[in-house]
């Protein structure tokens, strides 16, 4: 694997800001759409590996199979957006500003919550006979789940909606810092690998990820979860959002150009004369 040092893929993270928010409005879309498309299939296999197992870790070991896939694919997640794209703004790259930057957010979002909801009602009628039969046990794990990440949150009052973003945050840590993994290699192994790790890590710990749950919220209101879309934008999608945007842009983006693309002078090292050794 060809190892790429940290000053050299901070440059790539930059450019890939600056070509993103530059992207033609089709592309953009259509990136998009299916980024959040191939993560919410995912979703699928990782719950249903869980499901059938019985053994939550199992999904998490395989559900980084979907990032990857759209990763190597040049598709692009609000989440990783949210931590390349305002670098090309921090960088003073010639035409950057703030409201492209707005508009590239705003067009991922839409493609990614598009995408993501294809993928449930085409999940959804594949599980059900086309909505004529009730949901088989993959299906009630999804409701159940998007019962207890809405009204189990709610229960508690703004405690639960700051412990969802607090969640947020943590989750795109990890999936930003996997984004910049697909950097840190030449060949595809290399990449898959710097990838998988940060994302095992957060679907392990069952953060809250914005456009997985473009996906699952629907899915499971599809599979008889009793909550609204209210209770899904409240409680899950809205803290997420802002945890996700936290987390990407303070913890990875920012650190990441600060110390390495521009990191403060060296220190003078000061050197402490020999002494002299006087011979009688």
């Amino acid at each position: 694997m060809s190892y790429i040092s940290p000053g050299e893929f901070v440059k790539t993270m930059v450019d890939a800001g600056e070509s993103k928010l530059f992207m033609a409005t089709r592309d953009v879309l259509i990136r998009s759409f299916m980024a959040g498309a191939i993560l919410a299939i995912a979703v699928a296999l990782a719950v249903t590996a869980a499901v059938q197992t019985g053994i939550p870790i199992v999904g998490a070991l395989i559900f980084p199979v979907g990032f990857c896939i759209l990763n190597l694919l040049g598709f692009d997640l609000l989440t990783g957006v949210f931590a390349l794209v305002p670098l090309a703004l921090f960088d003073k790259r010639p035409g950057a500003t703030f409201n492209g930057l707005l508009k590239n957010w705003g067009l991922v979002a839409l493609g990614n919550l598009l995408g993501a909801l294809t993928t449930a009602v085409l999940i959804g009628i594949a599980w059900t006979f086309a909505f004529t039969t009730e949901p088989g046990a993959v299906g009630q794990a999804i409701a159940k789940a998007a019962e207890a990440r809405t009204l189990g949150f709610a229960e508690h009052g703004a405690a639960g909606w700051f412990t969802v973003f607090v969640k947020g945050i943590l989750c795109n840590w990890m999936v930003s810092v996997g984004v910049v993994g697909a950097m840190l290699s030449k060949d595809v192994m290399g990449k898959v690998i710097a990838m998988w790790m940060p994302i095992l890590i957060f679907f392990g710990l069952v953060f809250e990820h914005a456009v997985v749950n473009m996906y699952l919220f629907p899915l499971g209101m599809m599979m008889g979860a009793p909550i609204t879309i209210a209770d899904w934008l409240i409680w899950n999608e809205i803290p997420v959002i802002l945890g996700n945007l936290v987390g990407g842009l303070l913890l990875t983006g920012m650190v990441l150009y600060a110390t390495h693309l521009k990191p403060g002078p060296t220190r003078s090292r000061v050197i402490e004369p020999a002494n002299k050794v006087t011979v009688n």
